[in-house]
């Protein structure tokens, strides 16, 4: 009976928060875990950590603003690696603005980032995963793209079409053994969440029922069960990670 092999696991926006927690429990749970994101020198620093704690990681630099060098970085993770059987798309900007005040450009650019790009990098991952017969897809949206949320019409806009996004996936890929789910945080206590003003932190408290921000490893801990072979049973699925904000 042959072993199951190292699964291949490119994560973007791996530098920091949500996207570093994941790679280093993915990477401790026995996956090679590919670091991408635009500050490679962080990346290197997590990827030197997890290798010196027994893990295997790789770095490649990508920017999400570049649809073609997202493709790209696909195929060339798939062709150094020989494979590519976990896509967790983690990256993503904000560009907040209320509605009546909001530009063309950042409207645009929200979508752009966090919607188009996923679709970019999921089409390329499939390829390659319909050739090993196994992908886990994992798509970081946000309790905003799911209730909504002042002052974010573009992100919202962008990760509420995520989840449709992914559960059409799911539906179109559920019988070559691939699945795709969706892991929508709430406030987390991340680089972006700790420049938010005081009264915005507080009032962020108030509203979720927990009465605090999650942190990263909670988020990484969904991403890692969801990427999985023991998920294979769940796809087309949005967890909410939010400590009961969209209940």
């Amino acid at each position: 009976m042959s072993e199951t092999p190292t699964r291949i696991a490119l994560i973007t926006g791996a530098s920091r928060g949500i996207g570093e927690a994941s790679a280093r429990l993915m990477a401790a749970n026995g996956r090679h875990v590919v670091l991408a994101a635009r500050g490679v020198e962080a990346l290197e620093a997590i990827a030197n950590d997890i290798e010196t704690a027994g893990g295997k990681a790789s770095v490649y630099k990508c920017d999400i603003t570049d649809h073609q060098g997202l493709a790209d970085l696909v195929e060339k993770v798939a062709d150094d690696h020989g494979r590519l059987d976990i896509l967790v798309n983690n990256a993503g900007i904000t560009r907040d603005n209320l509605l009546l005040r909001m530009t063309d450009e950042e409207f645009d650019e929200g979508i752009s980032c966090n919607l188009r790009a996923a679709f970019v990098t999921c089409r390329a991952a499939i390829r390659q995963m319909m050739r090993g017969k196994f992908g886990r897809i994992v798509n970081v949206s946000s309790v905003s793209g799911v209730i909504g949320n002042p002052g974010q019409a573009n992100y919202a806009a962008a990760k509420s079409g995520l989840i449709g996004f992914t559960k059409t996936i799911a539906k179109e890929m559920a019988s070559k053994k691939i699945t795709a789910n969706v892991v929508a945080p709430g406030f987390v206590e991340t680089a972006m969440t700790n420049d938010l003003p005081q009264r915005v932190k507080d009032f962020a408290t108030q509203v979720t029922p927990v009465g605090r921000f999650g942190k990263p490893e909670e988020l990484a801990a969904a991403i890692d069960f969801l990427t999985s072979d023991a998920a294979a049973y769940i796809t087309g699925q949005v967890l909410c990670v939010d400590g009961g904000m969209s209940m």
